[in-house]
């Protein structure tokens, strides 16, 4: 939680991290200054989605598992990860008839407090599943799978991932989600119908540019107290829309004074601005790595009409470093606390908003997800 009065964060801050040979748990006092490592949960299983529901002022984490010996799985835990769930079959799967498998949960996403009991995951193949008993079990949202587009979608290099699942605060009834390479799809009935919501952003890789389905979305983001506008990072592009995803405009300050490339995978919003937003970009799409070697996070605060590179702290040389679509999260306090992993298994922090960084934890397994919350 948060005091109100003085906007500094009053609870323990944990941050969940998945890896590709387990998860592991950070967790520091509300000052953000030391941070107590445990893990691996699950060693040698693939967790490339984790989350902390704390609606209610209960916490409960969940987690998005995988192996080829066991299959996936969401497993939960309410005491702080000491011990998890074990379901005995999956406990996300696709239905009879429907001709699929399911090999990962890519996201797990808490609804808001006015539905305390329902999660949502996103899946690979590209799919949503709803959870009434917070996590327990889960059932496909067959209005996205029967969409008349589904078929026609393609997997991206990353596979056929639905990486991305943002509820509207202000109004349950709607909702986003984004696919590699499907793009960005809208439900304003609480998902009983679906519409693509791709209008300006490109698909380079195909012979008609602006289609209405395809793009290669890496990451969207909801501005904090304004629903209407949503930041996107692209396989290349960086995009804002400030009609609930209706239109989508380039901000990536081609006049030379935003960041050395639009190619990246996370996009985080500020928790506290609507302005404001972070990115980690890449070289390119042939050298997924930070550009020169030089790793910056980079800062909007004007909703993307000028960026500004943020790396005290981060390695000056010599730093190829990779951070995929959900290595970056913040903990939504106030200074934002920021946390990035790297394919290399490092984890850096902030605790005021990129200014200043440090490391928190060396040479883990390649890390696929991060997320981070104050806890009540």
């Amino acid at each position: 939680m948060t005091d109100q009065a003085s906007g500094q964060a009053t609870g323990d801050v944990l941050v969940l991290i998945g890896t590709m040979k387990g998860a592991f748990l950070l967790r520091s006092g509300p000052d953000r200054a030391a941070f107590e490592l445990t893990g691996p949960h699950f060693p040698g299983h693939e967790v490339y989605s984790m989350a902390a529901d704390t609606r209610g002022g209960r916490t409960r984490l969940l987690a998005g598992t995988s192996s080829m010996h066991w299959g996936a799985v969401v497993r939960a835990s309410d005491d702080l990860g000491a011990t998890w769930t074990d379901p005995d079959e999956g406990n996300v799967r696709f239905p009879d008839g429907t001709d699929a498998a399911l090999a990962r949960v890519w996201q797990l996403t808490p609804a808001g407090p006015d539905r305390p009991d329902v999660v949502y995951a996103g899946a690979e193949p590209a799919a949503l599943f709803r959870s009434d008993d917070r996590g327990v079990t889960f059932e496909l949202v067959r209005e996205l799978w029967d969409h008349p587009h589904r078929p026609r979608w393609q997997p991206g290099g990353g596979g056929m991932c639905m990486h991305s699942v943002v509820l509207d605060p202000d109004d349950p009834a709607r909702m986003w989600v984004a696919v590699s390479t499907a793009g960005v799809y809208r439900s304003d009935d609480g998902g009983a119908t679906w519409s693509a919501r791709n209008n300006g952003v490109r698909a380079d890789f195909l012979p008609d540019k602006h289609p209405e389905f395809g793009q290669c979305v890496h990451k969207i983001a909801l501005a904090a107290g304004r629903p209407d506008r949503l930041y996107l990072q692209n396989h290349w592009g960086l995009y804002r829309s400030d009609d609930a995803g209706d239109s989508w405009h380039d901000i990536a300050a081609a006049d030379g004074d935003g960041p050395p490339s639009d190619f990246g995978f996370p996009m985080v919003a500020s928790p506290a601005d609507p302005d404001t937003a972070w990115i980690f970009p890449l070289h390119s799409d042939g050298l997924r790595c930070a550009p020169d070697g030089r790793p910056f996070v980079w800062q909007t605060r004007d909703a993307g009409k000028s960026w500004r590179a943020q790396g005290d702290g981060l390695p000056e040389r010599d730093a190829w470093l990779t951070v995929l679509r959900d290595g970056f999260a913040t903990d939504g306090a106030d200074p934002a606390g920021l946390y990035f992993g790297t394919r290399t298994g490092e984890v850096y922090a902030s605790a005021d908003a990129g200014e200043h960084w440090r490391p928190l934890a060396e040479h883990l397994p390649p890390v696929v997800c991060v997320k981070a919350t104050v806890l009540p």
